[in-house]
Parts: C-alpha cells; structure tokens; sequence
C-alpha cells in the first residue's frame, strides 16, 4: 500500500465472467453464502429470543448464576468472541509503513472528525428530537453513538467491496481511541451536556472504564495473540489461507449467540413495550442513514477533485469511511449498559435494539454503494498544473 496509487483501483476495473465478457456483478451474488443469510440469521435469533424470554423465563436467573463485571457471563464471552476474530485480522505489523503515508492520515483525520465529533453530537440531536420524553431508552440511545465501530464494520466493508486494510487500520486506531474515550464521553453526554437531571441515566466513570477495558480490551489482547501465535507456528500463508476462512465465522457465531442471548433477556419486556421500543428505532435509523449517505457523499466529491497521479480518495475508501462513520459498537453499548444499569434497565433494552436496526439497515446500504459503484464515475479528472497552483 502506497501514498500514490498507480493504476486502475478495484472499482474502475471490469469484472469478467467465466465466458470472458465483461458485465456488472449482481451484489447478491458477489456475496458469500453465509453473507446473504446474514440477516435472516439475525432476524431469526432475535425471534428466538423472544420466544425463550416469554416462555421460558427462568432463562435469565439460570444465565445470570455466573457474572464478570456485573454482566452475565454467557453474555460477557459472546460480546468477546464477537470481536476476537475481526481482531485477529488486523495486520498490526504493517502499521509502521502504512502510518508514514500521507495518504492514511488523512482518511484518519477525516475518520476522527466524523466518528468522535460528528456521530455522537448527531445521535445525541436526533436521541434527544425523537425521545424527549423517555430519558431512559434516551440513554441508551446516546450510548449507542457513543460506541464507535470496531467489529460489524469490517463485514459491511468485506460485503461493499472496501480497502479491508485501510478499514482495518481504522478499527485499531477507532478501538485504541475507544478504550480512551469512551468513558469521559459517557459522562459528558450523559451527565453534562445530555441534559437530564434524572440519577437514573448518569454514569459513574469507574464503572464504564472497567466495562471497556474488559470488553474491548480481552478481545484485542487475544486477536494480537492469536495473530501472531498461529503465524509462528505454521506461516503467514497458512495464517491467511486455512486459518483465517476457518476462524472468521466465529464472530458471524458469537453475534448470533449474543443476539439470542440478550433477547431472552429482554423478552418480555419487548413484547409487552412495543411503543417505546418502535420509537428507539426512529433515532438510530435516521443517523445510520444520514452518516452514512453524507459521507459516501464528502468523499465522492473529494474524489473527484483529485488529481489523476495523486489518488487518495475512490469507492474503495468512500465504502470504508461510510461505513466506518454509520455503524455502532453496539455490543460494548450493550455491554456497558447491562453493567452500568443492570440487565432489565429500559437503557440495556434500547442499545440491544441496536443490532435489530442496524444490520438490514446497513445491509442494505452495501446494496446501494455496489449500486453507485457501477453508477458513478469515479475515475479522477487530470487537473492543469496552472490551475492547480491559481
């Protein structure tokens, strides 16, 4: 990976078929089995949940005889696996090279200003515009803004056809920044600036730097671990060919597990909270869509405005900057709820709505940027060298 790019990106060249034409790919059927199933599985384990929540209730005392940090354990090691595979991805030993271009510090830059500026004012408005009156399920809500994106976004960005690199640069340097703010953000967000004088939405930071270190802290030790472990033992192209396709869907697993898991949970209390549990849709849906759709939007501009031998911009990181701004920790949201408030709070249930919004939501958005990706022309426009210095 240079700072200057030289020929055609993945996005400008043709996809040829098996008869040697060339033609646009479907988007459904550049996707891997288990990424078409993807939310179906999702929808599916959220139905089962629901269904052991208001059946089998005792569920919840069962799953809650063993806690690490006052989350139920069942739940603290599904939220780690989650991560643990898109973690151990992550070619750390490439940093050092990667981090001297030009070209990266400025996706970083950009990434910073729209994650830790941007993201948690936009749903901290659109929290406090659709829920004025539910200061708790707000709470979760603004948790959720909160809690950049480390793990889903890595999917998104494999299933639009992103840089997986740059992205997975973005993922270390959004969790590094995580471990380090989201607790002061808690509660300047919650406490401060939040607006609600109620104790019942504050939160102790204390409580919210131990939840983050153990939930965002376990799964990278173990992805640095893991990495380097296996490649040690066997060798870089067995860790990248047998290894990883084997460990991956791991994550796809945990997320599953954690998904039912938290639905048994919160079961009964979804069945029978309909109305505010439809209202928490409305604030996450309209800031996965409006993150999403106003940075595809900056960074195709500023694709074209690029010079021709100076690439920086492109689909490949308009997919990895929109989808890194759009998407939410929301597994550390519902992490750090369940520890903060406790596992039946109004705020645990609307960050575990979270993951029912934003995957077809963002699933469907890969869609559209495979759309736009054929759609628009994003090659670069050669600029005079007399205009440029005017």
């Amino acid at each position: 990976m240079n700072g200057n790019k030289t020929g055609p990106t993945r996005s400008e060249r043709p996809i040829e078929s098996w008869e040697g034409t060339v033609k646009s790919p479907s988007p459904f059927k550049e996707m891997s089995i288990l990424d078409r199933l993807l939310t179906p599985f999702v929808l599916l384990s959220m139905i089962l949940g629901v269904i052991i929540g208001e059946f089998a209730q005792g569920v919840r005392e069962a799953l809650d005889t063993a806690k690490l940090h006052n989350v139920s354990l069942p739940i603290a090691i599904g939220l780690i696996v989650m991560m643990w595979p898109i973690l151990t991805k992550v070619q750390y030993e490439k940093l050092p090279a990667i981090l001297s271009t030009s070209r990266l510090w400025k996706h970083i830059g950009i990434s910073i200003v729209l994650n830790w500026i941007i993201g948690p004012f936009l749903m901290l408005g659109l929290a406090w515009a659709t829920l004025p009156d539910l200061p708790t399920y707000r709470a979760g809500v603004i948790m959720v803004g909160l809690a950049r994106c480390i793990a889903m976004v890595a999917i998104w960005n494999d299933l639009a056809r992103g840089d997986a690199e740059y992205c997975a640069i973005l993922v270390v340097i959004n969790g590094a920044m995580q471990i380090v703010l989201f607790a002061p953000y808690s509660v300047l967000f919650l406490n401060v600036i939040g607006g609600s004088h109620q104790e019942d939405v504050h939160v102790a930071y204390g409580d919210v730097a131990i939840s983050v270190l153990i939930y965002l802290g376990i799964p990278l030790a173990a992805g640095v671990v893991t990495r380097y472990s296996v490649i040690f033992l066997t060798n870089k192209q067995f860790f990248d060919k047998r290894f990883i396709p084997f460990f991956s869907p791991i994550a796809l697993i945990g997320l599953l597990y954690t998904i039912i898991v938290l639905f048994a949970y919160q079961g009964h209390r979804i069945l029978h909270d309909l109305g505010p549990v439809f209202r928490v849709f409305v604030p996450q849906i309209l800031y996965f869509v409006i993150m999403w759709t106003s940075t595809f939007t900056l960074i195709y501009y500023l694709s074209r405005r690029e010079k021709v031998e100076d690439t920086i911009y492109g689909y490949e990181m308009a997919v990895v900057q929109a989808f890194t701004a759009a998407s939410n920790n929301f597994e550390l949201a519902i992490a750090v709820s369940i520890a903060v408030y406790g596992v039946n709070s109004q705020q645990a249930l609307a960050a575990t709505i979270g993951p029912l919004t934003e995957v077809p939501v963002l699933l469907g958005l890969t869609w559209v940027a495979l759309y736009f990706r054929q759609k628009l022309d994003w090659t670069t426009k050669a600029i005079p060298l007399h205009e440029e210095k005017a």
